[in-house]
C-alpha cells in the first residue's frame, strides 16, 4: 500500500521510463522547483553551464557545468551516475561533493524524477566550460573527510508519505523536503555545515541575509499567514503580510512564480502543518531607543510606510505583525535599511519602486535605533539592535 501511495503522490507511478517529451517536461518542472539555475548559471546566455562562485563559511565553491558536454559537463554520465550524485553526493569518479550541493535533500527524490531531471538537462545545448576548483580552507579541502560527514549527517532514503495525512500534505512534504530543499536555507547549521534537525525551519543566515522561520512561531514564523498568504507570496513575491526582497525575491522570480498552483498550495499546506519551535522571550527596547528610533522613522520612513506602519498596498510592505521584521536575527532588516532593496517585480503584481539605501545617510546608531523601533512598534516584539550589529552588517 505504501509503495502505491508513494507512486500516486509523487507523480512517479510508472516503473518504465515515461514518454521522452513528457519526461523532459517533468524534468524542466522539477529543475524549476529546485531553482537549479540559481547556482549553476553564471552567464544567462549559457544556462546550467556552471561557473558561479558560491561563498560558504568554509571557503568558495564554483558550481559545476550541468550541460551535456561530455568533457566538462555531464554528457558522459550514465543514469546510475546521475542518481548516485543526487542521492549520495558521489561523482562518477568516486569523489565526494560538498554539501553546498543539497544532495541531503535530493536523496529523497524518486528514481523517475531523478531521471526526468537528467533528461531535461540532456535536452539543453552542450557548453564546454571547465569550472574552477574549490577554494576551501584546510581541513575542509580534504575531500576524504566527506565520508565522515555523510556518515554523521546524511540520512539517505526516499521521502516517506504519511498515510494519516492528505495527498496535498504528502505532495508538499515531498517538494519541501526534497527538490525544493527549503531547509537548506531556512534551517540553522552546525559547525560542520549540516542542518540542525532539531531546529528544522527555524531560520538561518545565508548569503549575508537571514532566511526567516518557516514554522508557525507567533512572532518570526508563519503563524499569522494563511495558506493563501503563502501561495500569494510564492506566486508574486508579496502578500498582505510581507514583500520578498534579496535572495528570496530572486528565488520567487526564477522558481516559485513559475510553479504549478497546485504544487504551491501543497507546499503551503505542508508548511502550515510544521510543528511550532520555541521562540525566546524578548526584552522590550528601552524608551530612549524607541524615542530615538521614532525620530529617524519620522524623517526617513514615514512617507512610504505611513505613521502606523501600514505601508501602501502592493507598493510598500506592512510593518505591524511582519514576521521577518520580528525575527530574532535582525540581519535581513539591516540589509534592507543599509543597502536598500528591490521587491519582487513580477507581472501578476508589478512594483518597480525600490526601497532606498540609507548606509550613507544614517549612522550605525541611527540605523540601530530605527531598526529597534520598527521591530517593537505597533505591537511588534523583537530584540533591540545595537550599533555594533549594524557596523558588522555593513559591507
Amino acid at each position: 500500500m505504501r509503495a502505491i501511495l508513494l507512486g500516486v503522490l509523487l507523480c512517479s507511478a510508472s516503473v518504465a521510463r515515461a514518454d521522452p517529451g513528457e519526461e523532459i517536461a517533468r524534468g524542466e518542472m522539477l529543475v524549476t522547483i529546485g531553482d537549479c539555475g540559481g547556482c549553476h548559471t553564471a552567464d544567462p546566455n549559457q544556462p546550467f553551464a556552471g561557473g558561479k562562485r558560491i561563498e560558504t563559511p568554509f571557503g568558495a565553491i564554483t558550481a559545476p557545468n550541468l550541460t551535456s558536454d561530455r568533457d566538462t559537463g555531464i554528457g558522459a554520465w550514465s543514469d546510475d551516475d546521475f542518481r548516485r550524485a543526487l542521492r549520495e553526493g558521489v561523482a562518477p569518479n568516486g569523489t565526494r561533493y560538498y554539501p553546498v550541493f543539497p544532495y541531503p535533500h535530493f536523496t529523497k527524490l524518486t528514481r523517475n524524477d531523478i531521471l526526468a531531471i537528467k533528461s531535461y538537462l540532456a535536452s539543453l545545448p552542450a557548453v564546454s566550460n571547465k569550472v574552477a576548483a574549490p577554494e576551501l580552507r584546510f581541513p575542509y579541502s580534504f575531500r576524504p573527510l566527506l565520508r565522515l560527514w555523510n556518515y554523521a549527517f546524511l540520512k539517505p532514503g526516499l521521502f516517506e508519505p504519511d498515510q494519516s495525512k492528505t495527498t496535498e500534505w504528502n505532495r508538499g512534504g515531498y517538494l519541501v523536503e526534497g527538490i525544493a530543499h527549503c531547509g537548506n536555507c531556512h534551517t540553522p547549521k552546525n559547525l560542520f555545515g549540516a542542518e540542525k534537525r532539531q531546529r528544522a525551519y527555524g531560520g538561518s543566515r545565508i548569503a549575508g541575509w537571514f532566511a526567516p522561520r518557516l514554522d508557525n512561531a507567533p512572532r518570526g514564523g508563519l503563524a499569522r499567514w494563511s495558506t493563501d498568504d503563502i501561495v500569494d507570496y510564492l506566486t508574486t513575491g508579496r502578500n498582505a503580510k510581507s514583500h520578498a526582497a534579496g535572495p528570496m525575491a530572486d528565488v520567487i522570480a526564477r522558481s516559485t512564480s513559475k510553479m504549478d498552483p497546485a504544487d504551491l498550495r501543497a507546499i503551503a499546506i505542508y508548511l502550515k502543518a510544521l510543528p511550532t519551535g520555541r521562540e525566546p522571550n524578548v526584552s522590550p527596547a528601552s524608551d530612549a531607543t524607541m524615542i530615538a528610533g521614532e525620530t529617524v522613522y519620522a524623517r526617513a520612513c514615514i512617507g512610504c510606510h505611513q505613521a502606523d506602519g501600514s505601508g501602501a498596498a502592493g507598493l510598500t510592505p506592512p510593518l505591524p505583525g511582519n514576521a521577518l521584521l520580528q525575527s530574532d536575527d535582525p540581519l535581513s532588516t539591516l540589509r534592507v535599511l543599509l543597502d536598500g532593496a528591490q521587491a519582487a517585480n513580477l507581472p501578476p503584481a508589478p512594483n518597480a519602486k525600490p526601497m532606498p539605501a540609507y548606509a550613507r545617510e544614517l549612522t550605525d546608531q541611527q540605523i540601530a535605533d530605527v531598526a529597534s523601533y520598527i521591530r517593537n512598534a505597533w505591537g511588534n516584539a523583537a530584540p533591540a539592535v545595537s550599533a555594533d550589529e549594524v557596523r558588522r552588517a555593513r559591507h
